[in-house]
């Protein structure tokens, strides 16, 4: 595997001989020095060109980065269109380098430093950014939730826990996988973010999908959290329906108490109703009735 120093190298080398390319720039966890780096690390690279139509009419130029695994232009896709306003290569390399580079129009620079702070200025020809960032991730820092933020997240992990149950009861595993993937552990998870930050400051970030979560919560919750990724049968997604309810209602009573925000009246109601369609679900197949966990 190439070195960083060799990657950069490279880049840079390419981008200097190129008269198209005017400025060169470092993104992502690369930037970010609460980051512990490893080899699975990306090189976010954004080059601003000059004429971006040239880059994209033939791909012969990326050749200089290596030999290439796999690559990706998500620009270039019609079963995922992308978002983005440049145009973007995602490549991985024989050495398991990983380089996503995306090409920008020069008119966007002033814009695209507004768009996330983690960023590195690393090459600039013609002294265009005066003032160059200073990376930071505090975009990404948890932030206390108002009462309004804190009734929307309990509004919508309790209203969504109904649309488990149906797809439960219909004998829809995926759609009840799905809602509680997408929408009742999402708010799961941000309910446990905040008393984190309530236990611990405002101050940082978990990372992408929470993925430093376990670092900040007990082990018994983390047991707890885990058992809501059991999903493989009816059986086990009752359980993790139940174990996502039972963990939400601590946090969230917690994070009400500590905030000093009202608890609202979602949970002894939904459970009421989960307690009601569970036991109609056990009845119809001849199964012993449990109650919600509590």
């Amino acid at each position: 595997m190439r070195t960083e120093k060799q990657i950069f190298d490279t880049i840079l080398s390419f981008a200097k001989a190129d008269e198209r390319i005017r400025v060169v720039t470092l993104e992502g966890s690369r930037t970010n020095i609460n980051i512990l780096a490893d080899e699975f690390q990306d090189f976010d690279i954004t080059f601003f060109v000059t004429d971006r139509q040239s880059f994209t009419d033939n791909d012969d130029w990326l050749n200089v980065f290596g030999e290439k695994l796999i690559m990706q232009k998500p620009e270039d896709m019609e079963l995922f269109p992308a978002e983005e306003k440049g145009f973007s290569y995602l490549m991985l390399f024989s050495d398991d380098i990983k380089i996503d580079l995306t090409l920008l129009t020069l008119d966007l620079l002033d814009e695209y430093f507004t768009w996330d702070k983690l960023t590195v200025l690393l090459l600039d020809k013609d002294c265009r950014i005066e003032h160059p960032p200073v990376p930071t991730d505090i975009d990404y820092h948890l932030q206390c939730p108002t009462a309004r933020m804190f009734d929307d997240c309990c509004n919508e992990f309790w209203y969504t826990i109904t649309y488990v149950v149906k797809g439960l009861f219909r004998k829809e595993i995926l759609f009840a996988i799905d809602h509680m993937n997408d929408i009742v552990r999402k708010e799961l998870l941000r309910m446990i973010s905040w008393l984190v930050g309530i236990e611990n400051g405002f101050t940082f970030s978990l990372g992408k999908n929470y993925k430093f979560l376990e670092r900040y919560i007990p082990e018994e919750m983390w047991e707890k959290l885990m058992v809501t990724y059991r999903m493989d049968s009816y059986a086990n997604m009752w359980e993790s329906l139940e174990q996502c309810m039972s963990l939400f209602r601590e946090v969230s009573a917690e994070a009400a108490r500590r905030l000093n925000y009202r608890y609202p009246s979602y949970d002894e109601k939904i459970t009421e109703y989960v307690i009601r369609q569970k036991g109609k679900y056990n009845r119809e197949r001849g199964v012993d009735s449990s109650a919600v966990n509590s």
